[in-house]
This record gives structure tokens, C-alpha cells and sequence, in this order.
């Protein structure tokens, strides 16, 4: 069974808290190393990170110490450990092992120590060291050419197959992507990437390349007014792939005419959704949910902006609001709202009680 990453991230730190190792499965792109480095940043660790599939076994284990030891007047060979591995025993850290499914069967064999009794090669972790691996396999190993994983090899690990959902991503992308983007994946989410079986050698998005295609295209000015089209749709069928390019380029093309949330919250621009039906207000409330607009308690001036919004909308619309409004837990906006009052003087309780009675 999968899990979202809320569901992730609420369970794992149990798993954690008993020095036990997780292993983290999924489509590629999908941000399971981003949630590798959330878990650290709560803990205030540093991260050591090691791709298995480019070790071999001295990365693993060390290589031999050429000057003479003995013991007992007999010579012996001793180890120098590789720098990861003396960190990660030395000082509490979070030990990042990605793409082990893609590692040498004896890489995958030396990994057996390290997460069955937390040592390897006579180094033991610090007691406060934490393992995380992950991996593209599971449900979704046929798609990627990795090694399957047998059963006394998963036995060591505390597994979890992540499928986290559109508002995940949304969630952590909100402020940091452009607002185009932003807008385009919540009204796209089909393009938000592709998860059905890969044709070879064809370019499809994921929610990684639509990071990586933020950070090349903001700096290019292509999301400016006067932004160079032709540029836009060749940096996103390089980044995304021919479909999503495509309807990205339309999309930015009438972009004009997209509201945002800080267009009615901000500025009132309620004049923008004059001639908007129910499936276009339906799109802006999900725009306020997906932003967590309502979960910070809003400015006077923002309520009396949403306070206008509010009591121009269609009655199926406004309920909508308001249930967004109030599951977002902040009972000073629900209060602020009700009490207030639209610019023309119309009262939000009194019309609530309107939709209501109607």
C-alpha cells in the first residue's frame, strides 16, 4: 500500500526514534531525497549522502593500510574507513543511502551489517545516526532497470512505497515556483507527471523537471509580459516533454487573464471575475485551498477584499468558500469574515443566511 508524504513524514519519525533503518520507495522525481532533507532539517542533522549504485566495495568498506600493524608480535592487515562511514560513526548524522536497488550485488551484501547492527568493518554509527535509503522499485521496478531487492534484504529495512498526491506537491511548491507555474500545474494537474508506462527515449515530465525548469526559466524572462514564447516552449519540451510544453505555451499565452490569489486578497481586483461561471470560481477557491491562504489570519484590508469576493459569488460557490475557510482551522478569519461587510453595504452573515434560506 502507498502512502502520501504527510502520511510519511507522520509515521517515520517512530521508526526513527528506535535507530531503525527506513527505506523509501517510488517514482523517480517524485521528491524523496526533498523529504530525506526535510526529516534532517527538523533534526538539525547534516546529511551524508552516497549513491550506492557508484560505490564499490572499498567506498563500502575502506581499502587496506599499507604500514605494518600487529598483534601479539603477528602482522595483520587493518582498514582505513571511507570518510562517510567515519562521520556517520563519529557524529550523529542522517546517512543517506539512494539508488541501493542500482548498487553491485556486493555493495548490497555489505549493506546487510550496516542496516541489520548499525556497523560495518568493526565501525559502529553514532547512536544518534539515522539511516534512510531509497530506492525507484516495488510496485514501479519494471519501469526502471534496478535490482530487485530479495526478501532477507528488504527484512532489514522498514519499507515505505510513497505516492504522494498532486497537493503535496503544490503545497511545497507554493512560493517556490513561479505563479505560473504554480497556476498552470493546479489547473493541469495531468501535467503534473506522467505515471503510466514510458515510451523509450521520450521526455515526460516529473515533479523534479518542473523545478528544474522553474529555476532555468524564471531568470530567462520568459513569465514576463513581453517574455519570448518560442524560448518558453523550447525549454519546457526540453525540461517536460512535447505535451506539457505545448500547453504551458497556451496557457502563458492567456495568463493575462488568469487571477491570482494575491490579485483579489491583496489588490481587490473583483472586476477580473465579472463575467467568471461556477467552474471558473471553483478553480480560484481550490487556488485558495492549495495556498493555504486561510490557515494565517488574513489583514483587515484582505477580509474586506474577500468580503466582496465572497458576496459576489454564486451560492453553490460561496458555501464552498466558506467550507475552505473554515477547515482551514484559523477561527479569526471565520470570525472577521462573518462580522464584515462588502463596500456596497451588504452584510457577509446576512447574505450567508440568504444562501442559506434559499
Amino acid at each position: 500500500m502507498s502512502v502520501d508524504f504527510a502520511t510519511f513524514l507522520s509515521v517515520a519519525p517512530h521508526i526513527l526514534a528506535a535507530r531503525l533503518p527506513v527505506l523509501i520507495r517510488g517514482r523517480h522525481g517524485v521528491g524523496k531525497s526533498e523529504v530525506v532533507y526535510m526529516i534532517a532539517g527538523q533534526r538539525n542533522l547534516p546529511i551524508v549522502e552516497r549513491r550506492a549504485s557508484q560505490m564499490t566495495e572499498g567506498d563500502l568498506l575502506g581499502l587496506p593500510d599499507t604500514a605494518e600493524t600487529a598483534i601479539n608480535g603477528r602482522k595483520c592487515t587493518t582498514w582505513n574507513a571511507p570518510d562517510w562511514l567515519v562521520t556517520a560513526c563519529e557524529q550523529p548524522v542522517v546517512l543517506f543511502l539512494d539508488e541501493v536497488d542500482r548498487a553491485t550485488m556486493e555493495v548490497r551484501q555489505g549493506l546487510f551489517e550496516l542496516t541489520d547492527s548499525r556497523k560495518i568493518n568493526g565501525w559502529h554509527l553514532h547512536a544518534d545516526t539515522l539511516i534512510v535509503a531509497a530506492v525507484n522499485g516495488g510496485e514501479h521496478g519494471a519501469q526502471y532497470q534496478v535490482g530487485e531487492m530479495d526478501p532477507a534484504e528488504l527484512d532489514r529495512w522498514t519499507v515505505f512505497d510513497v505516492d504522494p498526491t498532486d497537493e503535496d506537491w503544490l503545497k511545497w511548491a507554493n512560493g517556490k515556483v513561479s505563479s505560473v507555474v504554480w497556476d498552470f500545474i493546479n489547473q493541469n494537474r495531468n501535467h503534473l507527471e506522467h505515471r503510466t508506462d514510458y515510451e523509450p527515449n521520450k521526455v515526460y515530465p516529473s515533479r523534479r523537471s518542473w523545478k528544474r525548469f522553474n529555476d532555468t526559466a524564471v531568470p530567462s524572462g520568459v513569465f514576463d509580459e513581453k517574455g519570448d514564447l518560442d524560448l518558453l516552449f523550447n525549454l519546457a519540451n526540453a525540461f517536460l516533454g512535447f505535451e506539457a510544453a505545448v500547453s504551458l505555451k497556451d496557457f502563458v499565452v492567456n495568463y493575462a487573464w488568469q487571477v491570482t490569489v494575491e490579485d483579489l486578497l491583496d489588490n481587490g481586483d473583483i472586476a477580473k471575475t465579472s463575467e467568471w461561471g461556477i467552474n471558473d470560481h471553483a478553480a480560484m477557491i481550490e487556488k485558495f485551498e492549495a495556498a493555504e491562504t486561510f490557515t494565517v489570519a488574513l489583514t483587515d484590508p484582505q477580509v474586506q477584499n474577500l468580503a466582496d469576493y465572497f458576496i459576489s459569488l454564486p451560492s453553490e460557490v460561496a458555501m464552498k468558500m466558506w467550507t475552505v475557510l473554515g477547515d482551514a482551522d484559523c477561527v479569526d478569519n471565520v470570525v472577521a469574515l462573518h462580522k464584515a461587510k462588502a463596500s456596497n453595504g451588504t452584510s457577509v452573515s446576512e447574505h450567508l443566511v440568504t444562501i442559506l434560506g434559499g
